[in-house]
């Protein structure tokens, strides 16, 4: 992991041993430290009692820190709204979350130019409250001054294979606020109940009042939960019903038909629905993600060419902007494919292009900017990974060197595109598309935190070491290298296996390139081999076709005993975040049982030489011994992983509803005819994660086994006690 900052190696407030993230814009540092206990009280004469930069700041410090500021002296800590105590010249909203924090021996002041502001710089002191790394609740003699060089500060929460619960969405909430995010990209698909279409809502759906509960919630911290609407494209949560089913474009549950004006009232009766549950929210984000047949239907606009494809997109576009605009609403689009550069003159100029990138056609960007279209620097915190981010650097199976994501976050909020027009913010994406835990995008998450206010105030390297200090706190030991071994563990997953032609199958629309057939790949490993009856002749296919993954696994089984060791220590240190590490203690273990199914498969292989050895020897009995072992070898490891998944399953439900579970009296309608759809590998529920193992077929082995020891041990008249027969999927 390397990237260049624009401030040195280690900013002033680091060295003397304080972790703030992100990093201040102006830090005035002086030579002494204060410290507040007790005996100092809290002034705030002008702000309501609950205002949440007061509400915060008590609650941080008891909490926390077990302390209350109850004092009768004349130390006291000040909080204030004074419009101008911070010159920004910026004119914009950036103005309004200004502050300046003055720390001295017998008084500490924060003032903000607005709410959001005070708000953010109780979160600065906050921060500095754990100390030194030597002393808690010991500060610096300092002045900050501050101010975010990005109005808006948005992450992703992607919601298509799972459905947070409320006090997870809430926590986020108070996380966001720690790192001075201040939007949220909501991609809700069928987890919202749409009162105009309630069939589109999953069963247990986030009602309308919940959603304005989690909105006010949001907007008290100086958050927007911005709704995403998957539409007109990845709509398959809505046009699978058959109500809608005249709605397909083309036939595919994929697109509905951008012209049909009954798509478009669906599509905007969605939008309506969510305006109405999200009072106060000033955006709202109209996906327009990979629409990548605009205007194939053949009823209304011909010919299918790229011209008409680009018009197609427009239209839909200005009419979204033209019914959000009605109801207050400013949009984010994704301004892709396929939007020709020629037409990016006939937008709305107040619409926001939330994919800004250093890839992004330069004439493209030079259009935007010309036309007055705000942009987002973009980077997405994760993909299709499995298991974990690709957060640190590493080489693929072809040798490729990735700088990984947190390089990429990095360099994109320091230039996010030479020919840049008007970034007024950052969008940290983190796709649901391979189903991983949320709780492994906060690194990501913190990374575009600190890019998003002061890009290149910190080295990265620092940003990383002080989200491990914030996030778990200064007793948690070795973060970065637990990091580093889940990543490492994840990749091992995915380099492990075998890809084959899905058989599910189905209509795809193929890439931006063209409509064309897709296969989708499944993974899978083929399963060992059998002996041959009577004489039990046997090769062993699975040692022979993965002898160099096989030679892997002890290395990867002690990188697992450390990581594992690090995760357990941690859980006990750490005074935060603890869950975050029952996360990745439920996916290390899971990682170590398929590790141990691997050993499992060899070791049954290695038996059955043997046994096939014993019948030449003519000792049948010793043969059926090892055939019994070489069965048990493998019904025992394939327990392991049915234990394992149970386990990390009741721990993902801890924050998470269980995934696409019957409620209400309504089952979850699952119809995966689409391969291009964004499924997590086309489960229902969270059983996606062993689909790979069920692909083996190891219980239909274990089984044929058995019938074949049996029919080996009756024909020399012996007795078989072997292990009652196990199913994957009990």
């Amino acid at each position: 992991m390397s990237a260049e900052s624009d401030s040195g190696f280690v900013t002033d407030l680091r060295a003397r041993g304080w972790a703030l993230l992100p990093a201040p814009r102006r830090v005035e540092l002086g030579v002494g430290t204060v410290r507040l206990d007790a005996g100092w009280k809290l002034e705030a004469p002008d702000l309501p009692a609950d205002d949440i930069a007061v509400e915060t700041l008590r609650q941080r410090l008891g909490d926390e820190h077990g302390v209350a500021l109850a004092g009768k002296g004349g130390q006291a800590v000040c909080l204030s709204v004074r419009p101008g105590a911070v010159d920004t010249g910026t004119g914009d909203g950036r103005d309004e979350q200004a502050y300046r924090l003055a720390i001295a021996a017998d008084r500490i002041e924060v003032a903000g130019n607005a709410p959001a502001g005070l708000y953010y710089g109780v979160q600065t002191l906050a921060q500095l409250l754990d100390g030194n790394g030597a002393e808690r609740l010991v500060l610096p003699e300092a002045v900050i001054t501050d101010w975010p060089r990005y109005e808006l500060r948005f992450v992703h929460w992607d919601t298509k294979h799972h459905q947070d619960r409320m006090e997870t969405l809430q926590r986020f909430c108070d996380w966001m606020g720690r790192f001075k995010l201040n939007a949220v990209s909501f991609e809700l698909e069928d987890k919202f109940e749409y009162p105009s279409h309630p069939v589109i809502g999953a069963p247990g759906a986030f009602t309308a009042a919940q959603m304005q509960e989690l909105v006010d919630y949001g907007l008290r911290r100086h958050i927007q939960i911005v709704p995403n609407v998957q539409a007109p494209a990845h709509l398959g949560y809505a046009l699978k019903h058959e109500q809608f089913a005249h709605l397909r474009c083309d036939g595919s549950n994929y697109m509905a038909c951008m012209d049909n004006p009954e798509a478009r009232q669906l599509i905007f009766d969605m939008y309506d629905d969510l305006c109405q549950a999200t009072r106060g929210v000033q955006y709202f984000h109209v996906s327009t993600d990979e629409v990548y047949y605009a205007g194939i239907c053949e009823k209304y606009r011909q010919p299918y060419n790229p011209v008409n494809r680009s018009l197609t997109w427009v239209d839909y576009t200005k009419a979204a902007h033209e019914f959000l605009a009605a109801r207050g609403r400013r949009i984010l689009i994704w301004a892709e494919y396929p939007l020709l550069t020629e037409h990016v003159e006939m937008l709305p100029p107040d619409i926001i292009d939330g994919i800004l990138s250093p890839t992004k056609d330069p004439a493209f960007v030079r259009a935007e900017a010309a036309r007055g279209l705000a942009q987002l620097a973009y980077s997405p915190m994760q993909g299709a990974e499995k298991l974990f981010p690709n957060h640190f650097g590493y080489t693929d199976a072809a040798g490729r060197r990735d700088p990984g994501r947190l390089v990429q976050a990095f360099q994109i909020t320091l230039r996010p595109h030479a020919d840049a027009g008007s970034v007024v913010g950052t969008f940290a994406a983190a796709w649901d598309d391979a189903g991983l835990h949320n709780e492994t995008f906060w690194l990501g998450w913190a990374v575009m935190a600190q890019g998003g206010w002061t890009p290149g105030a910190a080295a990265l390297e620092q940003t990383v070491a002080e989200f491990m200090d914030i996030y778990y706190g200064r007793r948690a030991a070795d973060m970065v290298e637990v990091y580093r071994d889940m990543q490492d563990q994840a990749r091992f997953w995915e380099r492990a296996w075998d890809r084959r032609a899905s058989k599910v199958r189905g209509p795809a629309y193929g890439s931006s390139h063209g409509k064309r057939p897709i296969t989708r790949t499944d993974l899978t490993l083929l399963p060992p081999g059998m002996p041959e009856t009577p004489g039990l002749a046997f090769q062993p296919l699975f040692r022979a076709r993965y002898a160099e993954l096989l030679a892997e696994v002890p290395g990867r089984l002690d990188q697992n005993d450390r990581l594992l060791g690090r995760l357990h220590a941690n859980i006990a240190r750490a005074e935060r975040n603890r869950y975050n590490l029952e996360v990745f203690a439920s996916l290390a273990y899971f990682v170590r049982s398929f590790l141990h199914l691997l050993l499992a498969v060899a070791e049954a292989e290695a038996l059955l030489v043997r046994a096939a050895e014993a019948e030449g020897q003519q000792n049948p009995a010793q043969a059926v011994g090892l055939m019994v072992a070489a069965r048990k070898a493998v019904g025992d490891a394939l327990e392991g992983v049915r234990t394992t998944f149970r386990r990390m399953e009741a721990v993902w439900e801890k924050s998470r509803r269980p995934k696409n579970a019957p409620a209400g009296g309504r089952q979850f309608v699952h119809v995966m005819d689409d391969v291009k759809d964004h499924f997590a590998d086309r489960r229902v529920d969270l059983s996606y994660h062993i689909a790979p193992i069920e692909s083996i077929a190891l219980e239909a082995w274990c089984e044929a086994l058995d019938e074949t020891t049996r029919s080996y041990a009756e024909a020399h008249d012996l007795a078989v006690q072997g292990p009652e027969e196990q199913r994957l999927e009990d």
